[in-house]
């Protein structure tokens, strides 16, 4: 069945917010107000040399574009079904290999928007499964029950060995769908099944299936490993699905969580939340360290969340096809109020919760 969409891209709707210095602004603005110290404040009070630095890079991080069959209302690529020049060409996807090529990078973490609405998506995958590398496809499961012409999703991720990540907010319909659009759900729990029958997610396959969990509101994650439990408890009951993990990730204020936030009236409350909830622990394990995210049109950027703002890498090569790996690994990480997301708590990455 068709996903219904509750919202639009923030361009779509022409939101001041599409601009991401407005964001930017929105950002900057916060802990002068809360009378808190700021992010780079507390790098100055937590780190030796008082900012966050790079290290030995092992992870690159694609975007390889913000087109979707879904607009989420939090999701932070401000992606959707019109963002069709958003797209990575092939010459870009070239520029990456190079890089797999030619460097010690261990795993490939290929996001979007839905990845695979890219025209080049499977020629790329097929290419890194001759790389010796780890292959990660964010998946939003909904895409293998958009059209035929994706519903053998499954067996293509089988054969290259990728390892699927996919977002479920919830094990119910109702949060789900209120999350991510109506049908979602019904789609995501078929995909589930799918996955499961050729052996994601079943012990002894080698095929490796994980569930992201965002809170749908204005509040950190639970317990990532009582989530877990939970998760697989209901989902095997309900519906006989397995998986191998679950990562509870932290909603960060950029796009159109932001939005959210400041529709709802949440924005200084939550950002209170994150920053007295800062955890210096979390800064030796955050993924911008150890990873770099390129943008659909081939910038490289810290994070996800640093593309989504526009923030390219502190160097002076900034697109992938002038790459340099001694600027990369020794470069300073750019960091602004919305890194409180990744330092709260038990903090957060794309693998889930840091300590």
């Amino acid at each position: 069945m068709g996903v219904k969409q509750r919202t639009k891209s923030l361009s779509a709707r022409k939101s001041d917010l599409s601009n991401t210095l407005i964001q930017l602004q929105v950002l900057d603005s916060i802990a002068p107000k809360l009378d808190m110290d700021s992010f780079d404040d507390k790098l100055k009070s937590f780190t030796d040399e008082g900012v966050l630095k790079a290290g030995h890079l092992d992870t690159l991080q694609i975007n390889i574009g913000k087109l979707c069959n879904q607009t989420c209302a939090h999701c932070h690529v401000d992606a959707g079904p019109d963002k069709k020049r958003e797209n990575m060409s092939k010459e870009t996807l070239e520029s990456c290999l190079n890089i797999i090529k030619n460097s010690d990078v261990k795993t490939v973490d290929i996001t979007g928007g839905a990845p695979e609405m890219n025209p080049h998506f499977r020629w790329f995958v097929e290419q890194c499964n001759t790389l010796n590398v780890e292959i990660i496809n964010r998946c939003n499961l909904t895409i293998i029950q958009a059209n035929p012409s994706y519903n053998d999703l499954p067996l293509f991720f089988a054969k290259n060995k990728v390892h699927v990540i996919s977002s479920l907010p919830y094990f119910s319909k109702s949060r789900t769908d209120s999350q991510r659009g109506d049908g979602v759900f019904e789609d995501s729990i078929k995909s589930l099944q799918e996955l499961n029958d050729i052996g994601y997610g079943k012990e002894g396959t080698g095929l490796q299936l994980d569930l992201v969990y965002n809170p749908s509101g204005a509040f950190l994650p639970g317990d990532q490993g009582s989530l877990e439990i939970e998760f697989k408890r209901q989902l095997k009951r309900k519906y006989n699905i397995e998986f191998n993990n679950l990562f509870a990730i932290t909603n960060l204020p950029v796009s159109r969580f932001l939005d959210y936030l400041l529709e709802t009236d949440n924005y200084e409350s939550y950002m209170e939340e994150l920053i007295q909830a800062f955890n210096p622990i979390t800064l030796e394990g955050l993924m911008c360290r150890n990873m770099i995210s390129v943008s659909w049109d081939g910038y490289i950027y810290d994070c996800d969340f640093n593309q989504m703002l526009e923030l390219k890498s502190n160097i002076n090569h900034t697109h992938i096809s002038e790459f340099d790996i001694d600027e990369i690994e020794n470069r300073t990480i750019i960091t602004k109020e919305h890194c409180f997301g990744c330092t709260a708590g038990a903090g957060s990455s794309c693998g889930g919760t840091v300590t």
